[in-house]
């Protein structure tokens, strides 16, 4: 059974989705944009029926817990210090890593600068960030798919999300996953400094690097569908990892994996986790 609770750090208080026997092998799995730890609830408990303790959490500004006001809180640094300070506060030394969208890109990031905290890293849709920066510089393919970053960015862009009854937000789901999930999302964001926060992480983009080889065993999970990510980013993934690695494409399947195609995706997350 899944439960939702909350995992008090020294940054406030994350919501959480929690399922599985405690002391059990322990998964942290990361949602992306514009989304919530909900996104994941499918997997969280399939992998607590399997016997693993698996935690979801609503990342910094999208936890009402953790929402502050500067762009700078939302640097990648700081999601990192996330990740560990809610690991460290369910006591797990070591854990399992899973991240989609921009909780991959946060995933990235703890596992090429925090190996020794992570058994496994599982990433889906976002590659690693320096393989995207590659293929937005050498493919125009990419180049326009990554078009939409800086609209994210732009200063009217809660304005013209929040829309037409949040038109614009509603569309980013390509209508690929569940009009309930979509209409929780809007909910979600549209409460007070919600989406704000949520775009202060593409607006904090400029004070990041892009973090180093990834040592640890990854699996990168990529559809063939996605909008925002092109072939070339994706192959490109592999020159990143000089640890095990694992790629696995995703025919007709969408950028929105784990909603879009739920089994799958957690099948692919239990061999790897085996």
């Amino acid at each position: 059974m899944t439960e939702h609770r909350q995992i008090e750090t020294a940054a406030g208080a994350f919501d959480a989705l929690v399922a599985g026997p405690p002391g059990a092998r322990p998964v942290l799995l990361l949602h992306g944009f514009p989304q919530a730890a909900v996104a994941w609830e499918h997997q969280v408990g399939v992998l607590g029926h399997a016997g693993l303790r698996a935690v979801a959490f609503d990342q910094r500004g999208y936890s009402p817990g953790v929402r502050p006001a500067e762009v700078a809180d939302y640097q990648v640094d700081e999601l990192v210090g996330d990740v560990l300070a809610v690991a460290d506060a369910l006591g797990w030394v070591e854990f399992d890593l899973v991240g989609h969208d921009l909780g991959a890109v946060v995933g990235w990031h703890v596992a090429a600068e925090r190996p020794d905290r992570l058994r496994t890293f599982t990433a889906v849709s976002a590659p690693h960030p320096a393989a995207l920066a590659a293929a937005q510089r050498e493919d125009e393919d990419q180049a326009l798919r990554s078009q939409h970053v800086p609209l994210l960015k732009d200063r009217s862009a809660e304005r013209r999300l929040s829309a037409d009854n949040s038109a614009a937000l509603r569309q980013l789901f390509e209508w690929r996953i569940p009009g309930s999930a979509i209409e929780d999302y809007v909910t979600r964001l549209s409460e007070p400094g919600a989406l704000t926060a949520a775009l202060n992480w593409f607006r904090a983009e400029r004070w990041n690097v892009a973090p180093d080889l990834v040592s640890v065993p990854t699996m990168y999970v990529w559809g063939t569908e996605d909008v925002t990510v092109g072939s070339t980013a994706a192959f490109g993934c592999a020159k990143w990892v000089n640890g095990p690695y694992r790629f696995e494409l995703v025919e007709d399947v969408s950028h929105w994996v784990p909603e879009e195609a739920p089994d799958l995706m957690t099948g692919l997350l239990l061999d790897h986790l085996r």
